[in-house]
């Protein structure tokens, strides 16, 4: 997370992240596809509900039902709520709670199903930083009681404009892959009169908001280092807009991972990840500039507190 803002805002301090998830104006959870996000705290009571359906819809997955299978999911979210509240309770004791309320179940998985089921936010003290990767240790709690005001109404459209505000020009196939949503058709169409309608090179409806400009395509990109999991790669249903089909497999391997990734001219163009105290670039193809995607890396790697001198080329991939 914080190399992503690092790549998008001028003048980002580490410790603008910290105060910020400290003092809960921003919080992280389950939202967009199922998958965590870090959003602004007053965002959360609407957009949760939005992507409700979503979330259900996860919770019925094969994952969860050889689990959850002959149980009322709103009988696991009242046995959660016995143990959730305004104070943070770690993943593993949620779920040592919820096995002891049906033995011979899973408890993770059913703890799991909880964050899916109903609205959990994460403890910044255990998931803002480097023990976001350690799973069990992070700690959940009640969201409307951690932000001090309730769940409002679901608002798609609102959640439309904000996907167009940040990836238009794009289509309602776009929308639906980049939110979990489904059948927004209708709910687009009905946008008519505040959205722009444009055509794709293929000939394809595109949508975008009326006074977002529209960048030359000549304007000169400069690189950037992209985080892992970043929503510039995951944007859009079509994702050679930025990720070369050639390049596909080996920044999204499987097993949901995506690759923190290297944009030269506005493409994936090589991998990155931090090896050995500082940061190594695996080229996808050819660099036009090598000199200048070591000099990002190395200003990333300055931010990052990693060794910017070692900063390097690793061996090529795909």
């Amino acid at each position: 997370m914080h190399a992503a803002l690092w790549s998008r805002l001028v003048g980002f301090e580490r410790s603008d992240l910290e105060a910020a998830v400290a003092g809960r104006t921003l919080v992280r959870g389950p939202l967009l596809r199922g998958t965590q996000h870090l959003v602004a705290a007053t965002d959360y009571p609407w957009l949760r509900p939005t992507v409700a359906p979503v979330l259900e819809r996860l919770a019925r997955s094969p994952y969860y039902a050889r689990e959850t299978a002959g149980l009322d999911p709103d009988a696991i979210v009242a046995a959660a709520g016995e143990v959730l509240g305004a104070d943070p309770v770690r993943r593993r004791d949620l779920a040592a709670a919820l096995t002891s309320r049906w033995p011979g179940r899973r408890g993770a998985v059913l703890a799991a199903a909880v964050e899916a089921l109903t609205p959990v936010v994460h403890d910044p003290a255990t998931s803002a930083f480097g023990s976001w990767w350690s799973r069990r240790d992070i700690a959940v709690v009640d969201a409307a009681a951690w932000l001090g005001r309730p769940m409002t109404e679901p608002d798609v459209r609102e959640l439309v404009r904000r996907y167009l505000a940040a990836f238009g020009p794009a289509g309602v196939m776009d929308v639906q892959a980049f939110t979990g949503l489904t059948r927004l058709r209708p709910v687009v169409a009905g946008m008519a009169d505040e959205l722009r309608v444009l055509r794709g090179p293929d000939g394809a409806e595109l949508y975008d908001l009326p006074d977002a400009g529209l960048a030359d395509e000549d304007e000169p990109v400069p690189v950037r280092f992209v985080a892992a999991f970043d929503n510039a790669v995951l944007g859009h249903r079509d994702r050679t807009r930025i990720l070369p089909e050639a390049h596909r497999t080996a920044v999204m391997p499987g097993y949901s991972m995506v690759h923190a990734t290297v944009l030269v001219d506005g493409f994936v163009a090589a991998t990155w990840m931090i090896e050995d105290g500082t940061i190594a670039v695996h080229p996808l193809e050819p660099l036009p500039d090598v000199d200048e995607v070591l000099a990002e890396g190395a200003r990333l790697a300055a931010f990052l507190d990693l060794d910017a001198d070692r900063v390097g080329t690793g061996t090529r991939r795909g």
